[in-house]
């Protein structure tokens, strides 16, 4: 079963044990806590929980205290954190115990890995597996927009939920706690907007992200690129410049391929998304670019992205000054 639906399940009641598995920690974190709730309440006793760490966990040990029922509650909760190595040097005991787990207490089994074709995992229900896997990236914003709604009760549009995965690195944990914040900055409104995330998000740089692209829309890389060296000079994160072009660029990519069905350049600056008080401005960037670079917009940003996060020996600026260069160039074949 996978996280997300997981969460969602208004199930109350659970099995004896459950194996939480996958590399999200976000997930995992909020999985096991909702396993605790649903088993013992809101106000359980903490000493109704245990935890054993994988590396050092012994079988008897566990066991004996998954078996003793506490004073306070009816059930007791034993989790095993990094089960891997507990996983793979009890096997055959875990095996042997599946069919005699006491009704009493609920042993949670965190590991990294869980292959579906050991004889382990196919004797435990797949509704006891719970899969803590992160959305493909182009999920995350729908993710955004359903989580501050169940979790924080405000209305995040679409476009303010994209806005936030291009600004912040695209971590679950990351995301959530930019949410917190939006929800707790914009107080009693029931919806946070996009100038919200805007705002508090993107620290207010996304005007100097307008400025660059309009220097580039007229061919000044030499304007461009001083506004990128303030952005630097300020101590603004390589990530969330690029965050804040590629949100703009894509706006320019759609635009360009609305074109191609048929529709105004002007009507598809607009439907692209962008902001009604910049649509001469991005109408003047897509005739710069061209269509050649324009379909070549998205290859371009992944490997910028790429080579941000390590696959280039180049610094940050260099990389953004080479990037500009090839945007702002009037000779479209350049750089392509």
């Amino acid at each position: 079963m996978e996280a997300l639906p997981f969460l969602s399940s208004t199930k109350a009641k659970l099995g004896p044990l459950y194996v939480v598995h996958g590399d999200e920690a976000f997930l995992k974190r909020h999985v096991i806590r909702a396993l605790i709730k649903r088993t013992l309440g809101d106000e359980a006793d903490s000493q109704s929980v245990s935890t054993h760490a994988g590396d050092k966990a012994i079988f008897a040990e566990v066991f004996d205290d998954l078996d003793t029922v506490p004073f306070f509650d009816t059930k007791r909760v034993v989790q095993v954190e990094n089960a891997d190595p507990f996983v793979t040097k009890y096997r055959g005991e875990l095996e042997k115990r599946l069919a005699h787990l006491p009704e009493t207490g609920l042993l949670i089994l965190d590991v990294k890995a869980w292959p579906s074709n050991t004889r382990l995992a196919k004797m435990i229900d797949n509704a006891a597996t719970v899969a803590c896997k992160a959305p493909a990236s182009y999920h995350l914003a729908k993710w955004c927009t359903d989580w501050c709604a169940s979790h924080y009760q405000k209305q995040l549009p679409a476009d303010a939920a994209r806005f936030l995965t291009e600004l912040v690195d695209p971590e679950m944990g990351v995301l959530d706690q930019e949410l917190l914040k939006l929800s707790i900055s914009v107080g009693a409104k029931s919806k946070i907007e996009f100038a919200d995330v805007e705002r508090l998000v993107g620290n207010s740089h996304t005007q100097d992200i307008w400025k660059i692209f309009d220097a580039i829309g007229v061919g000044n890389a030499k304007v461009a690129l001083a506004i990128l060296d303030r952005l630097f000079d300020q101590g603004e994160e390589p990530m969330r410049i690029i965050g804040a072009m590629s949100f703009q660029l894509r706006k320019l990519a759609q635009a360009t391929r609305l074109t191609t069905q048929g529709i105004s350049l002007g009507a598809a600056v607009a439907q692209a998304g962008v902001p009604p008080f910049k649509l001469k401005e991005a109408e003047a960037q897509i005739r710069h670019l061209g269509r050649r670079r324009l379909d070549r917009l998205y290859d371009w940003l992944l490997q910028l992205n790429m080579d941000l996060r390590g696959n280039s020996v180049l610094s940050a600026r260099t990389l953004f000054e080479r990037f500009l260069l090839k945007l702002a160039h009037k000779n479209e074949a350049v750089g392509a």
